[in-house]
């Protein structure tokens, strides 16, 4: 069985992007991400500041945009409006989860396509469809598909099962590995789906991202199937000072030793996420020339 170091392999991915903030910057192009934060959730807090921090290492120009919980939908698309005429921005992000009184697809739709480094407007969806590689294709998704490769797992014909149909990793998932560089035979399951573990049990690949903390047993593992877990679930643990753990979707201790390799959580996809967001940060600084 072999684990999937996330972090090993996003280090090599910053390491790729380093090398690329040099070259644009020597051709007079300063790769610049803004990330917009609507309110004090706090998970969302450490996530804003672990981009800006990677931003800061790899030398790309980043600005912080914290507005109060109380910001109008107007308010908030008037500043990504502003992001979207400003030259030094290349990439816009509006963390999420926002304030229920917003509508987040609203505010995506605001987003200029070309500064969507999530790769959530409805014209990168369209191209990642398409194949297009002018598109931004989200971060998660991204990720677990260069740990895939990373790890050696060769996709084409393999059966792969996509746990979860969120536009933010089941759809995008199951996109890229449907795609012709990839050519996996995919099923997509969720919720409704009629017994899950019998589905599950097909995959060669499966991908669990449906946000149900250790929701994959034993059971619904074939011998020798690589698992990638998507899943980051807090559960409450008086043992850590913390007073939780962190687990995925995949009961990890039942399910690794049937695997012939799997993502720990934490320590898998979560570092491949910001990871590929600086990757697509860089690609539309490129793309704006």
């Amino acid at each position: 069985m072999k684990i999937i170091d996330g972090k090993a392999v996003a280090a090599e991915v910053l390491l790729e992007c380093r090398k690329e903030v040099l070259t644009l910057v020597a051709q007079g192009i300063q790769p610049g991400l803004a990330v917009v934060l609507v309110g004090e959730d706090p998970a969302s807090q450490v996530y804003v500041g672990s981009k800006v921090k990677t931003c800061g290492e790899l030398g790309i120009h980043s600005e912080k945009i914290v507005l109060p919980a109380s910001t109008s939908q107007e308010e908030l698309i008037a500043v990504v409006r502003k992001l979207n005429n400003d030259p030094a921005i290349h990439g816009i992000l509006v963390q999420s989860p926002q304030p229920h009184h917003i509508d987040e697809s609203a505010v995506v739709r605001e987003i200029d396509p070309r500064k969507d480094v999530d790769g959530f407007h409805p014209e990168n969806v369209a191209k990642l469809a398409l194949e297009d590689p002018s598109g931004f294709v989200p971060c998660t998704p991204a990720g677990a598909m260069r740990l895939l490769a990373a790890a050696g797992i060769d996709t084409n014909g393999a059966e792969a099962v996509v746990l979860g149909r969120s536009m933010i990793v089941g759809k995008p998932m199951a996109l890229l590995l449907m795609a012709k560089n990839a050519n996996a035979t995919v099923t997509v399951a969720h919720s409704r789906s009629r017994d899950l573990p019998a589905i599950c049990r097909r995959a060669d690949i499966l991908i669990a991202a449906v946000g149900r903390p250790e929701m994959v047993r034993a059971d619904w593992v074939k011998d020798g199937c690589v698992v990638i877990d998507v899943g980051i679930n807090r559960i409450a643990d008086s043992n850590k000072k913390t007073g939780f753990r962190l687990t995925g979707d995949v009961a990890y201790h039942e399910v690794a030793p049937k695997c012939a390799a799997i993502t720990p959580v934490p320590g898998g996809v979560g570092p491949m996420t910001i990871a590929m967001l600086m990757k697509n940060t860089l690609q539309a600084a490129r793309q704006s020339r």
